[in-house]
């Protein structure tokens, strides 16, 4: 990414995020907080099906997920974008030690959040993709 000029200015300049997640205003402050961090774009949806239909067809660059979406996991919107090779972070106020074992290696905000640890978050997801 720091090859090109106009990302090394700004990092995330050019990434489209999906954000899913069922609370309002946590959804909104992510929006914010995103395109406060210089995102391009943000796609904001609360409910699983939304999310999971997003996540087969959209095209994004990063995905953030709520693990508890209305009482159901967000477990297979992850593994589809998995699947599309689109990196991810999870959002819970569970924490990584409630995380399913074979998202291990996803990063983990753990609600609430700073702008920080967003920032890093989005980091790690892009790292590790």
């Amino acid at each position: 990414m720091t090859d090109d000029p106009d990302t090394a200015q700004d990092p995330f300049g050019r990434l489209r995020v999906l954000v899913v997640e069922d609370e309002a205003l946590v959804g909104m402050l992510l929006e914010d907080m995103l395109i406060d961090i210089g995102c391009a774009h943000v796609e904001l949806l609360s409910r699983f099906a939304d999310g999971l239909q997003a996540a087969e067809t959209g095209n994004f660059d990063l995905a953030v997920l709520d693990v508890n979406l209305d009482g159901v996991p967000s477990f297979p919107i992850a593994e589809q974008l998995m699947a599309r090779n689109i990196p991810l972070l999870f959002a819970t106020g569970y924490g990584a030690g409630g995380m399913d074992a074979r998202f291990s290696d996803i990063p983990t905000l753990q609600k609430p959040f700073f702008f920080s640890d967003l920032e890093r978050g989005v980091w790690l997801a892009l790292e590790g993709s």
